[in-house]
């Protein structure tokens, strides 16, 4: 993937909270964006490569709760960090267990905020090319035929050539060169990395496509 600046973003209806805090995200090399509340962040397009979120809790429209369930599904590569005024127990775990990576109380510590921040975009890193290696083998598996995909799934759950042939009413020749064109589209390297794949993608040994699908 290329390499890309990394973009903090900043919620927070204080000010000079948000002065601050920007003034140490640009100290540190990072791209920063603030917002005064948790609607304007919505409005602003997810950054081009990796990001993380510092989330003030108590927010004057959507609180930081409820803009961490809003935004979870969608922008699942930016991690979030929260700030809050004070160290509400119940509030804490409520927002780990949603996700967020780190909950620090104000004041804030300059060495515990760049850390934090550091340890999440390196987590949105990884998890940007965990999507774009996903997105990657989605595609390929888009090009095989209906019935490379039932040799895919057969063969990856562990049945023989001629076992897979008699599943599917096939010969053996046969299923060896829907094998053989399906390592080529997966660029599986060996059987290891095609079970693999289809570990990835979900796929069950019965997988069948729709009745109205040819099979070739």
């Amino acid at each position: 993937m290329p390499l890309t600046t990394p973009t903090v973003f900043i919620v927070d209806d204080d000010p000079s909270v948000r002065e601050s805090l920007e003034a140490l995200v640009e100290y540190a090399g990072w791209r920063c964006e603030t917002f005064e509340t948790a609607h304007e962040f919505l409005s602003t397009p997810p950054a081009a490569g990796p990001s993380c979120l510092l989330l003030d809790v108590g927010l004057p429209d959507l609180n930081g709760l409820e803009l961490q369930q809003r935004i979870g599904a969608i922008r699942s590569d930016m991690p979030i960090i929260f700030i809050t005024g004070n160290g509400d127990i119940p509030v804490t775990v409520k927002a780990m267990k949603a996700g967020a990576v780190e909950f620090l109380v104000k004041p804030l510590s300059q060495e515990a905020l760049l850390t934090a921040m550091r340890s999440a975009l390196d987590r949105s890193q990884e998890q940007r090319e965990l999507d774009a290696a996903d997105a990657i083998l989605k595609t390929r598996y888009k090009t095989l035929t209906p019935r490379e995909r039932e040799v895919m799934a057969l063969v990856s759950a562990g049945m023989l050539n001629k076992q897979v042939g008699l599943q599917l009413g096939i010969t053996e020749i046969t299923v060896k060169a829907h094998r053989g064109r399906v390592m080529q589209k997966m660029h599986a390297r060996s059987l290891a990395d095609l079970v693999t794949m289809t570990w990835s993608l979900n796929l069950s040994p019965t997988e069948r496509q729709g009745d109205d699908e040819q099979q070739f």
